[in-house]
């Protein structure tokens, strides 16, 4: 076997390119909330690269350096963990309620979303065991329902938080996995029917998950109520025009769109960076897709092809469906774009993950 021994330098050039984007305008979005709140208007910037680039490529580069058959022996123990890790956002005085929600857990003053570690112990499990059936009977009993019950322990950790959109995000790499392995046409089709309806069930329970719903098939019902933030989001990408109003002087960061550091950062570039900028993103998020892809289709063993795909989708799927919110053509989640929202926890797991990447192209 011939071993590459380097990784692949076109990945990861676009992911150098997609962090320093993120850094540049998270420096522009967050200066006015960040004086605001601290007096100084680098303090989410530096905050950022502490909790979160920093790490992340320290880890990213240990990943990169582990021996990829160790993953996949520790996979089930890392999943585990990872679980155990959620399970203590229900805990009081460490687990944190922020907007209604359970996402965060304080551990020794630190702050953080466990949720992101999980999608990446999931991924790191799932492509494991199904690459254990890649040349065995794939019956129900053995295959689709042990994949349903895990499905069904993260779907009640997320319902209880709430955190829909994350569960919708597990839902779909999973689903993508478990058909990658070459599962039985049958088993998808009876994933998809339980999915669709778990999915409508849950949006008819909650009146704001309707409400989005309705936002998305017609903006204009409410413009300064429930659809205002996709009405600011809208404004703030058209008024970019083709070239954008400059870096740092966009207005709609100021006040009157909704979590500009974060959900909302692409709506922020389109007004400061315009169409030619926002394209320049999604382009570079196109190209690690192809490069994750074609690392993927090379590889000949199935737990590294899986892990491949799992990886790029989770990057690609996220990065396409908070662009796709801000721009009116899906409806509005709570799902940050990665590399560039604020977060250390999604910024530092996602390094993790690229790190895993990076290791399974040297080969």
């Amino acid at each position: 076997m011939k071993f590459q021994k380097k990784p692949d330098y076109i990945l990861l050039t676009t992911l150098v390119l997609l962090n320093l984007i993120g850094l540049i305008s998270l420096a522009g979005a967050s200066s006015a909330k960040s004086l605001q709140l601290t007096g100084k208007p680098t303090h989410f910037l530096f905050h950022q690269i502490l909790y979160g680039l920093l790490p992340g490529i320290i880890l990213g580069f240990v990943f990169y350096k582990i021996d990829l058959n160790f993953v996949k022996k520790m996979s089930f123990w890392f999943f585990l963990f990872a679980i155990f890790l959620t399970l203590l956002v229900f805990v009081p005085k460490i687990g944190i309620a922020l907007f209604g929600s359970r996402r965060w857990i304080r551990i020794f003053g630190f702050t953080f979303q466990p949720s992101e570690l999980l999608k990446l112990g999931f991924l790191i499990y799932l492509s494991s065991w199904l690459a254990k059936y890649k040349d065995q009977e794939h019956k129900i009993k053995n295959l689709l329902i042990p994949f349903l019950v895990i499905l069904a322990i993260l779907s009640l950790i997320f319902i209880f938080q709430p955190d829909i959109s994350t569960l919708v995000i597990f839902g779909i790499l999973g689903s993508i996995l478990y058909f990658c392995a070459k599962t039985p046409i049958s088993h998808i089709v009876i994933l998809g029917g339980i999915g669709a309806v778990a999915l409508l069930i849950l949006i008819f329970l909650a009146p704001y998950r309707l409400n989005r719903l309705l936002v998305f098939l017609n903006p204009e019902m409410d413009p300064l109520g429930k659809g205002y933030h996709i009405k600011q989001s809208l404004i703030a990408v058209g008024s970019g025009g083709l070239f954008g109003k400059g870096l740092g002087l966009g207005v709609q960061k100021l006040g009157f769109l909704p979590h500009p550091m974060t959900d909302s950062i692409f709506a922020v570039l389109g007004e400061e960076i315009g169409f030619l900028g926002l394209f320049t993103i999604i382009c570079l998020f196109l190209i690690f897709a192809w490069r994750g892809f074609r690392v993927a289709k090379t590889q000949k063993d199935e737990f590294k092809k899986l892990l491949s795909v799992g990886i790029t989708s989770w990057i690609t799927i996220q990065a396409f469906i908070n662009m796709g919110a801000m721009i009116g053509v899906l409806p509005l989640t709570g799902i940050p774009l990665p590399f560039l929202s604020y977060g250390g926890s999604a910024l530092f797991c996602g390094l993790m993950a690229i790190g895993l990447l990076l290791n399974i192209t040297k080969k």
